[in-house]
């Protein structure tokens, strides 16, 4: 049984786990118990030398020891501990349980995935895309109570997620993003920004952010990326791009013997890092797999909820059971000192 659920009566209240759990109030009344020896040494000193002494003759071998006149300072027992007690109380012995609430308030993401043939280039392992969507899967791994949405693009653009805390629904649409999902040819990153914003315009979150992933050129669509960056700067959308690939020849399929096809391949950081600065974010280019895991967590360190809490005290009082026993220890001062223990010549 817990101690702390016992009858004020249980010897339990005075065993060392239950003193040593205890937090006190007012220490110093602790401190105050070794005083109480002296406190009857003095009371001694003053009766011996104040009170009245009456002179009894008696022979020597009228003087016996015995063990039972001992008794005689029970009483003085049970005053010390009626004290002690009473100090014990005025500490105020507690315990205190405390109870936090943690929760977040979560950020809109919606990360917008180049779907386009050049995502097919391998420069990075085992290509553009495959290298995006795993490092897309490690970043919703770490999210927490932040709402995470897909849009995917190539010539153009749809909502493959909508903004949702359903992890693994998101992990399972990130496996399924292949290059037939749009028919259309190209990279059109202004539609994929209009898409983004249409999904986070009602949004009530208070931190809304866009992650772009794209091989940078816009070849497609009916909508300037820079209008739709603009569009979404005015949704207070923070908007994050990404630039993958090496520019110049780089790798991009095999040719009939088996060997690497070299291809010319031309970057457009211009509008990316426009893009970046009128949505207030941070353009990255990155040219290996390590680089965009890097760029990823960087983004995920800026992109932290704010955790708030609050902090519970249930505070409980333990004093009234050691104002208890001092009760019934003083009590028993009270019998004893109307009883033969007491000594009368002294009182």
């Amino acid at each position: 049984m817990d101690s702390l659920t016992d009858p004020w009566y249980s010897l339990d209240w005075f065993s060392p786990t239950v003193l040593n759990g205890f937090t006190w109030e007012r220490p110093l009344f602790l401190y105050c118990i070794c005083l109480i020896p002296l406190l009857f040494v003095i009371r001694w000193v003053a009766r011996y030398y104040l009170n009245q002494k009456l002179p009894v003759a008696l022979i020597k071998s009228d003087l016996k020891n015995s063990p039972f006149t001992l008794v005689r300072f029970i009483p003085e027992i049970a005053l010390s501990l009626v004290l002690a007690l009473i100090l014990v109380a005025l500490a105020r012995p507690q315990r205190t349980n405390e109870k936090v609430e943690q929760w977040t308030e979560g950020i809109d993401i919606m990360i917008a995935l180049d779907i386009s043939q050049s995502m097919q280039i391998e420069d990075f392992k085992p290509n553009r895309l495959e290298a995006a969507k795993e490092v897309a899967r490690d970043f919703i791994k770490g999210r927490k109570q932040d709402r995470i949405g897909l849009v995917v693009f190539s010539g153009d653009a749809f909502s493959l997620a909508p903004l949702t805390t359903d992890y693994d629904l998101l992990q399972s649409y990130l496996n399924d993003i292949s290059f037939e999902m749009i028919e259309s040819r190209g990279t059109a990153i202004g539609s994929a920004l209009a898409v983004v914003t249409n999904r986070m315009r009602e949004s009530e979150s208070k931190s809304k952010v866009c992650i772009l992933i794209s091989d940078g050129d816009n070849t497609a669509g009916n909508i300037d990326p820079i209008t739709s960056a603009e569009l979404a700067a005015a949704y207070n959308i923070k908007l994050y791009t990404i630039v993958v690939g090496k520019e110049g020849m780089v790798p991009f399929g095999k040719d009939f013997f088996g060997r690497p096809q070299m291809v010319e391949n031309s970057i457009d950081e211009t509008t990316m890092r426009k893009i970046a600065e009128l949505g207030s974010g941070e353009f990255f280019r990155v040219t290996d797999n390590e680089a965009l895991k890097n760029v990823f967590k960087r983004i995920d360190q800026y992109e932290k909820a704010e955790i708030k809490e609050n902090r519970f005290k249930d505070t409980s009082d333990f004093y009234f059971i050691y104002l208890k026993w001092a009760i019934a220890f003083f009590l028993l001062w009270l019998l004893l000192k109307s009883s033969f223990l007491s000594n009368v010549l002294q009182d």
